[in-house]
């Protein structure tokens, strides 16, 4: 027995510190733990009869950052002067870090405890011994960090050939040398080709997610260990799908990196992706991808180029707004937001107001968003109007390769679920009828499995009865140039479809308001390097964007000629019209209206000058009642004009001077108590007394 071995360090009781790194060691390293273990003989040997073994950390690491709570109890123990000897088959195990390593050792030192391995005891308060462990505490960090280094350069070194492949990603199984090889399941693979298909064809992320979503059709994903299951996709797994380099066929490692951060005193692992250029290892053509290379470098170019900047208008969205993201401010370089106000959120305007957002500038320009896109969708038509039909049947097969790739993939879910169906019914089969525990479970699965069948099989109908209504012939599109105003215009048009042919289209769209003439100038960019100025008039007060119907306007130009703005307003209310932005009209509002249409406003002048006269001073002027008149008027003897229902008839002087009205004169005057015309053609005798 050792001369360092003191009475009293007997009369305390020993611990033994058992400890394995990982749980793989746990498992499968048992000589390790059994030699571990035997160190309770020897520690009997040296004279302890009371030994207590502290094995609450196997399977964690001594590298310092993960909580241990066998050695923190050991410690406390010792802390508290009950503890004689601490003992470990190597002394690495205590710690491999030095500042446990010397925690430990000094406190040893203060309450007279030794340490005990499987070559000697350590007193340490024998200055040889102390510098002994610090010189071993120092060497198992050493070696540990020296390992971990051997382990990491080996690994990376692995990696920048190629081969290191810890899991195979959804859609690729390993192969016995170590390489990629595509699923061999059919299903899985046409899914994640249909992933990519539909995001060339949608554009975005999200449209290629709510495609799958109004289908109904789920995708492959897998477990951490590889088990392959099927479910409703999400944004983060089509994301990841779609950005990803291996199915483009490259192998990549190093994307992203841990990094250890302390919050509130307790360690936090946090992973962050590096830029390209710091990964590790990229080889592309390294095994057999679902695209090429090429195509997959532009779909990410394409999603990056989604995201709204002040050098790309981002995405097509379902805004009104036609050129969102394509506006740029002529006086400060800016690009401009959009906003839609009102009360349904329908009035469209365009402002630069980045500099006073950020930074607290003046804002620069504001205008009305409809005008502009009005202006520029005829541009935009006229540029595509030779293209009209050939677009509208790549639309039209474009629309049926959607419906198709739909029921292809349903087709094949149903494929899948007859499987299960099948399988689940080989199981009933296969059990034991009278064992009702069992046979009840499976037939319970196996109804499941049926229903599923028949969903899917109802989906297909459905899709299929859907698809045949509606596949358009050619002939259909034989108009299509004439109408493609029409069709551009209508409210049920796609906006984002809209928003993706004018950025085909235009590059930018460079906006600025001249206050002096009233006009919006625009100079529009079309890719290719060609330029055109557009001047567009901006909305006045008590005008809507040049939505005032054009019949309303008419019977304005006409009203105009007798009466002046403030009587046109009562007209115009009393026969129920409202503006383009549903109030009253006024009389503020009336004079901007005809100002906007070069209206000329009524003075007695204009009227006498134009000869119009309403139903009363056209009687005077014939010299009969206005009775007379309007009874003429409804037998079609005079010609005269009723714009609104509600409104006074207008009859032109040179009308009242024809033979016509001369006849009506003489025939009124002459008659007596006899009506004007015959008592047969007195249809209506609602007429109007102005």
């Amino acid at each position: 027995m050792s001369d360092k071995i003191r009475p009293h360090h007997l009369e305390r009781k020993a611990i033994l510190y058992v400890r394995q790194s990982s749980a793989y060691q746990v498992t499968h390293n048992l000589e390790s733990q059994k030699l571990q273990y035997a160190m309770q003989k020897h520690l009997h040997q040296l004279g302890w009869r009371e030994i207590e073994v502290v094995d609450d950390d196997l399977g964690r690491s001594a590298a310092g950052t993960v909580v241990r709570a066998g050695f923190e109890r050991m410690v406390a123990e010792v802390c508290l002067g009950k503890v004689g000897a601490v003992a470990a088959r190597e002394v690495s195990r205590f710690a491999r870090n030095s500042r446990e390593w010397q925690q430990l050792v000094e406190v040893c030192r203060i309450v007279d405890t030794v340490l005990i391995d499987q070559e000697t005891v350590y007193a340490p308060r024998q200055s040889n011994d102390r510098l002994l462990l610090g010189l071993k505490g120092s060497l198992n960090e050493y070696e540990l960090d020296l390992l971990r280094q051997r382990s990491v350069e080996a690994r990376h070194a692995k990696a920048k050939r190629g081969e290191l492949l810890i899991t195979a990603p959804v859609g690729y199984v390993k192969s016995e040398e170590q390489r990629l090889e595509k699923n061999p399941d059919r299903r899985v693979q046409e899914a994640i080709s249909l992933v990519f298909r539909k995001f060339r064809e949608l554009g975005t992320v999200r449209q290629t997610l709510l495609w799958f979503l109004e289908h109904e059709l789920q995708l492959p994903t897998q477990t951490p260990r590889g088990v392959l299951f099927w479910r409703r996709p999400s944004y983060r797994s089509v994301y990841r799908l779609i950005t990803s380099p291996v199915y483009g066929g490259a192998y990549a490692y190093g994307k992203t990196e841990h990094v250890l951060r302390y919050e509130g005193g307790e360690p936090r692992h946090r992973s962050r992706k590096k830029p390209r250029e710091q990964w590790l290892a990229l080889i592309p053509n390294s095994h057999e991808g679902y695209i090429s290379w090429e195509e997959s470098e532009n779909i990410r170019r394409s999603i990056r180029e989604n995201v709204i900047t002040t050098e790309q208008p981002g995405a097509a969205k379902k805004g009104a707004g036609l050129l969102t993201g394509l506006l740029r401010c002529r006086r400060c370089g800016r690009k401009l937001t959009v906003r839609y106000t009102g009360s349904q959120h329908e009035v469209l305007r365009y402002m630069c107001n980045r500099g006073w957002l950020d930074h607290g500038e003046p804002r620069c320009i504001a205008f009305g968003g409809v005008p502009v896109d009005d202006i520029i969708s005829k541009q935009v038509l006229a540029a595509v109007q030779p293209a009209a039909i050939e677009a509208a049947l790549l639309a039209s097969e474009e629309q049926m390769h959607h419906k198709d790739d739909a029921i292809a993939a349903l087709e094949r879910d149903l494929e899948a679920a007859r499987y299960a169906a099948q399988r689940a019914q080989r199981q009933y089969d296969a059990a034991d009828p009278e064992n009702r525990l069992v046979t009840g479970e499976l037939e319970r699965r196996w109804n499941q499995a049926m229903q599923r069948v028949r969903e899917i099989e109802n989906h297909i109908q459905s899709a299929t009865a859907e698809e045949q209504d509606r596949t358009p012939t050619p002939a259909e599109f034989a108009g299509l140039a004439e109408q493609l105003d029409q069709v551009w215009n209508d409210p049920r048009s796609d906006a984002s479809l809209k928003k993706r042919i004018v950025r085909t289209l235009i590059q930018e769209v460079v906006a600025d308001v001249e206050s002096s003439a009233g006009e919006i100038v625009l100079v529009i960019h079309w890719k290719g390097g060609l330029h055109t100025e557009v001047r567009v008039p901006r909305r006045r007060r008590g005008y809507n964007n040049g939505h005032t119907d054009k019949a309303l306007v008419e019977a304005v130009s006409l009203l105009a000629n007798i009466c002046n703005d403030d009587l046109i307003a009562g007209v115009l209310n009393r026969n129920g019209h409202k503006t383009g932005r549903g109030n009253r009209w006024t009389k503020e509002r009336v004079t901007a209206l005809r100002s906007y249409h070069q209206i000329p406003c009524y003075t007695p002048e204009h009227k006498e000058a134009q000869g119009w006269m309403n139903l009363t001073e056209a009687a005077a002027f014939l010299q009969v009642s206005a009775r007379t008149v309007r009874l003429a008027i409804d037998a079609g003897e005079l010609q005269a004009e009723h714009p609104l229902p509600d409104g006074p008839w207008l009859v032109n002087r040179q009308e009242l001077m024809s033979d016509n009205a001369q006849h009506i004169k003489l025939r009124a005057h002459r008659g007596g108590r006899r009506p004007a015309i015959p008592a047969e053609n007195q249809n209506d005798l609602q007429f109007s007394g102005t």
